[in-house]
């Protein structure tokens, strides 16, 4: 049974999907939980804290996808993290958003400015782009002690790629990304890292601008 926190950000979620965040309000929120606005008050502080929980858990939910990849056979895993990568930024646009810092018209945002939002203990903000990336390849190395062979970092630069120039398509799409990183995470020269078609982070990768597309955000 999901706690009072999770029946609200699922409820924030179902108001997302009926317009843009700036017409969702805190009142139509609370109604969709079945809670008081007070209660919503109480466990998010504002409508700000309220984006930053929805976007902290979208982060946690794709981390939580790559530990599962990461249960993969060892040569298996930088290709699993990668697939994963590309299937859950198509599925949710926060997540997207989230890995390359380019947000789509209509979501939340998080707002950097320090000082800027009274969140409430339970919030924390959520990662920047290179926070994220960096807690995922702390999760790669922990999986595989010792790989020193940059298979990994090529997978994640690479899936990153498909990530901002993604290749229509559901299923088949997926296929064609897992075999372009597995292809291209074979030729490593003892342990250099292939630069490849991805630069170093997501803020200096050349994205095109959002599409209407991109604006729902699962």
């Amino acid at each position: 049974m999901p706690t009072a926190r999770q029946a609200l950000l699922d409820a924030a979620l179902r108001a997302l999907d009926g317009g843009p965040w700036c017409a969702v309000r805190m009142v139509d929120v609370a109604a969709l939980a079945g809670v008081s606005r007070q209660t919503l008050h109480n466990e998010f502080g504002t409508k700000d804290g309220l984006a930053e929980a929805l976007l902290r858990r979208a982060a946690d939910g794709y981390l939580a996808g790559v530990d599962r990849a990461l249960t993969a056979p060892a040569p298996d895993r930088p290709a699993a993290v990668a697939l994963w990568t590309v299937r859950a930024a198509r599925r949710d646009a926060l997540v997207k958003a989230l890995l390359t810092g380019h947000w789509a018209e209509g979501l939340p945002r998080p707002d950097r400015r320090p000082g800027s939002r009274g969140r409430t203990a339970a919030v924390r903000p959520p990662p920047t782009p290179e926070e994220l990336l960096t807690l995922v390849r702390d999760r790669m190395a922990a999986a595989t002690p010792g790989a020193a062979d940059g298979r990994g970092e090529i997978a994640l630069r690479l899936a990153l790629s498909c990530v901002i120039v993604p290749v229509p398509g559901d299923d088949a799409a997926d296929s064609r990304a897992l075999r372009l990183v597995r292809e291209a995470s074979r030729p490593v020269v003892q342990g250099v890292v292939a630069q490849g078609p991805v630069v170093r982070s997501p803020a200096g990768l050349s994205a095109r601008s959002p599409t209407a597309g991109d604006r729902s955000h699962r």
